[in-house]
């Protein structure tokens, strides 16, 4: 299974030690084409060496090469919700994580949306393997 997995990269890189997580749990089902995503060196000023339309003609050629996108919400982005409403006009299997504890408001769009499937999850004090990866991995597979 090709897997898209897409966090925020401009819209703040707080979560990027969650985002490598998810993305090392991803692989025990899958080939992640994203997984720069989770490099701590990757910062809200994008890649070096890569123009805007670059990396928007490159992501968008891994999403429609994936079989599912798996996007982390939680961090507002307007790249991620461009993805995840590109994915579900073409048809994508789509799974959007949202933490819980962050105090964050997630998006009516996506919240909303018939064309993804939500799972809440609590990443706080280690509990990310158990409550958050676990249903990660179990929403993959019932995609």
């Amino acid at each position: 299974m090709k897997i898209y997995f897409s966090g925020s990269v401009s819209g703040g890189r707080e979560d990027v030690g969650l985002y490598l997580q998810i993305i090392m749990q991803l692989k025990e089902h899958g080939l992640v084409l994203t997984e720069h995503i989770g490099d701590a060196r990757l910062d809200a000023r994008g890649e070096p060496g890569l123009s805007d339309v670059e990396i928007h003609d490159r992501d968008l050629a891994w999403l429609r090469q994936a079989d599912c996108l798996v996007a982390e919400v939680t961090t507002p982005s307007l790249g991620v919700g461009y993805e995840i409403g590109k994915a579900t006009e073409w048809g994508k299997s789509v799974l959007c994580l949202f933490r819980t504890e962050s105090g964050s408001m997630l998006s009516p769009m996506i919240a909303g949306s018939n064309g993804a499937v939500l799972r809440e999850y609590n990443a706080s004090k280690n509990s990310l393997m158990s409550s958050g990866i676990y249903r990660v991995t179990s929403g993959i597979n019932h995609m």
